[in-house]
C-alpha cells in the first residue's frame, strides 16, 4: 500500500535549508527540499505576474471560473532571480556538477488550480518531457535525460494539503530509466509512455510538494 507523505515533514522526508544540500538522498528518493530558497520580494513579484496572467482577482474567489490555468514560460526578471538564487545554483552544482548544467532566465510552465467544481483532467502520473523531435507535436524524454538535468518545482505561495500539491514518488527515478531504456537514443513521447511509467513506479510510496513561498524542490529528472 502506498503511504502518502508531505515533502516538508522533517527527517528523511527530504527537506533541507539554504546550500545545504543532500547528495545522497537526492540519488536515494529522486528529490531533495531547498526551504526559503528563493527572497520573500521574488517570490512575491512572481507571484504577482503569475495572478496577472490568470485575469482572476485574487481577493474574489467568484473570478477563479477555473479549476486549473497553465500559464507559459515566464521570463521577467523576478522568475529570472528565482532560477539563480544562491541556494538553487548550489543544489544544482552539488547534483549535477559544476559547468555541467546552463543557466535558466526564464521558469517552464505553471499550473495554477483553483477551487472548482470540475475535476481536471491532467492530474496523471508522468515525467517532465526534455526536447521536441523535430517534426513531431509532443516532448520527449530518454534514458540519457537528453537537454534536462534537474526538474525544479517553486512555490510561489504557501501550499498544504487542501492545494492540490503536486506528488512525487519517492524512489521513482530507479523505475524510470527501464521504461526508457528500450527507446533509444531517439525517446519517446511522455504521453505515450505515461501508462508503463505509471505501472513501474505504482509500488512507490508518495510524497506530497509542500511548503511556503520560496520554497524549491529539486527532483531527478526521471521523477515520476
Amino acid at each position: 500500500m502506498a503511504v502518502r507523505r508531505r515533502l516538508d515533514e522533517s527527517g528523511d522526508a527530504g527537506q533541507r535549508t539554504g546550500l545545504d544540500v543532500d547528495v545522497q538522498q537526492f540519488l536515494d528518493e529522486g528529490f531533495v527540499v531547498l526551504r526559503g530558497a528563493v527572497d520573500p520580494a521574488v517570490t512575491a513579484a512572481c507571484a504577482d505576474l503569475l495572478w496577472a496572467e490568470t485575469g482572476f482577482d485574487r481577493d474574489d474567489p467568484t473570478t477563479w471560473t477555473q479549476p486549473v490555468v497553465w500559464v507559459g514560460d515566464m521570463a521577467q526578471p523576478p522568475f529570472a532571480e528565482a532560477a539563480s538564487a544562491p541556494a538553487v545554483v548550489a543544489a544544482l552544482d552539488a547534483v549535477v556538477g559544476p559547468g555541467r548544467w546552463v543557466p535558466r532566465r526564464s521558469l517552464g510552465s505553471f499550473p495554477l488550480r483553483f477551487p472548482h467544481r470540475e475535476e481536471p483532467d491532467d492530474a496523471g502520473w508522468h515525467i517532465e518531457g526534455s526536447y521536441l523531435p523535430q517534426g513531431r507535436k509532443t516532448y520527449h524524454a530518454n534514458v540519457c535525460s537528453k537537454d534536462r538535468a534537474l526538474l525544479l518545482l517553486f512555490l510561489f505561495t504557501d501550499v498544504d494539503d487542501a492545494d492540490a500539491p503536486t506528488r512525487v514518488r519517492i524512489g521513482s527515478h530507479l523505475d524510470i530509466p527501464r521504461v526508457l531504456a528500450p527507446y533509444g537514443e531517439d525517446g519517446v513521447s511522455i504521453f505515450r509512455a505515461a501508462q508503463k511509467i505509471d505501472a513501474a513506479s505504482a509500488h512507490r510510496p508518495l510524497a506530497w510538494a509542500t511548503g511556503s513561498a520560496g520554497d524549491v524542490f529539486v527532483c531527478h529528472p526521471a521523477a515520476a
